[in-house]
């Protein structure tokens, strides 16, 4: 079946109200149990659809950009685009993707803050004009290579809690925000607002006001220079939570109405990621090798050992790993503890284990200890919020498979699609019906993936 890009082979599962998530999952793995085990997502866009009602209903009129390297799975892509999402793009290829899905120059921002100029120029072709910059050296190249371009200066923000060291690497510091002023004059490059970013990890709302406020002083700073001023980029950092969503835009309204009222003519960005895909997205792994170890190797240190000494512990080989779905666990904290798919008594032992990739390096451990049953080769275990940071680039070591990916949506967000009007008959072409678990024999199994 047809899919929505041209070049992609994928369609949209259709859930019957008796269907779930579970269902598919169990029929994928039906399905790849007797193909050939390979690891595989399943991606709930409906949930997509959902966070963006739940954006506008909290967050508007700030409009979202979404991050394409957080996740450039083709539905994912092709449901925010239809959704009205703009896109904030960090490479050449990012680009061509997102123009693929006919999104309008005025909707891509170039964020990359180490931009190569063959890539500047790729922009100033397809009329992306709009791109971050925290330095003379880039600001400089920019002018050489891209002459219509919009820049929005990246400030700095400081973690003004000092509990955990969240300083960013990029962003430039109010003082040199008049040097670079001075040099873009100089060059003619138009600055037309002001970039900054908080870490989702940061708990401490406070450095908001003082990213805004030290954005409104970037604002007047420009008027000296004779720049007009019309977009602040908030950033990213939100986490899917809508609480913390709620926290936020609690912080930043008050302020946003004094420093940029509608009446500015200021439009508000955002570069939400994680909170639209995080939760879409479910991977299921399975268990390709297994040993046991000794329980020493295994404890992290600083732990005491507190097991009975003849309990057995258990190393899992999974195929999947960092140099793929789990490659963001090389940069940040992976917490996350797998479910196992088979069933098994309530009263069953666990077992200290551990989990690792495929490719036999020491940095491909997933999950350093954790407690499970024992399992065997061929037993599955799904994780879950698998959807932010996995599905991009991925590299192909030792020439392990990449994940099919399942695309799903319940009828009821189909039907919420519809009621906003952006469900138009090319999207219907691409969706197929799924029926409930108990109308399902092995041979109605599903194969359709990406």
């Amino acid at each position: 079946m047809k899919g929505f890009l041209e070049d992609a082979n994928y369609s949209i599962g259709l859930l019957d109200e008796g269907a779930t998530l579970a269902d598919v999952i169990d029929n994928c793995i039906y399905e790849h149990t007797h193909t050939g085990k390979r690891a595989f997502y399943v991606g709930d866009l409906g949930k997509l659809v959902k966070k963006n009602i739940q954006w506008q209903n909290v967050m508007a009129p700030i409009k979202p950009f979404y991050p394409v390297r957080c996740n450039s799975a083709p539905g994912v892509l092709e449901i925010l685009g239809t959704l009205g999402v703009g896109f904030a793009c960090s490479s050449k290829s990012e680009m061509a993707l997102v123009q693929d899905l006919g999104i309008s120059p005025e909707n891509i921002i170039y964020t990359n803050p180490c931009k190569q100029a063959s890539q500047i120029k790729y922009a100033a072709k397809a009329g992306i004009n709009i791109m971050t910059c925290d330095n003379d050296t880039e600001l400089k190249k920019v002018a050489r290579n891209h002459p219509n371009a919009k820049l929005l200066l990246h400030i700095a923000t400081e973690d003004i809690s000092a509990d955990e060291e969240m300083n960013m690497k990029f962003g430039t510091t109010l003082k040199n925000c008049r040097h670079l002023m001075e040099c873009a004059k100089e060059l003619g490059v138009q600055i037309v607002g002001v970039k900054f970013h908080v870490s989702g990890s940061c708990k401490e709302l406070q450095m908001y006001i003082h990213a805004i406020s030290d954005a409104r002083c970037v604002f007047d700073m420009a008027e000296e220079f004779g720049f007009k001023m019309n977009m602040l980029d908030i950033g990213g950092g939100f986490t899917g939570s809508e609480l913390q969503l709620e926290e936020v835009n609690h912080t930043i309204r008050p302020l946003l109405d004094v420093y940029f009222p509608k009446e500015s003519g200021v439009n508000v960005i955002a570069e939400p990621g994680c909170y639209y895909v995080s939760s879409a997205f479910t991977l299921a792994v399975n268990i390709i090798a297994k040993k046991t170890v000794e329980y020493d190797k295994l404890l992290p240190s600083g732990v005491e050992q507190t097991r009975n000494e003849d309990e057995p512990v258990f190393t899992y080989y999974i195929n999947d790993g960092v140099y793929g779905s789990f490659a963001s666990k090389l940069s940040e904290k992976f917490n996350t503890i797998p479910e196992v798919h088979k069933k098994y008594k309530e009263d069953e032992p666990l077992f200290t284990s551990s989990l690792w990739g495929p490719s036999c390096d020491e940095l491909d451990q997933i999950v350093e200890n954790c407690r499970l049953p024992e399992l065997s080769v061929g037993d599955w275990l799904i994780f879950d919020n698998m959807g932010s940071g996995t599905l991009g680039e991925q590299s192909t070591f030792n020439n392990y498979q990449r994940p099919l990916i399942y695309y799903m949506m319940s009828f009821s967000d189909w039907d919420e699609m519809q009621d906003a009007g952006i469900a138009s008959d090319t999207l219907m072409k691409n969706f197929f019906f799924v029926p409930s678990c108990n109308q399902l024999s092995p041979e109605d199994r599903f194969s359709t993936a990406a």
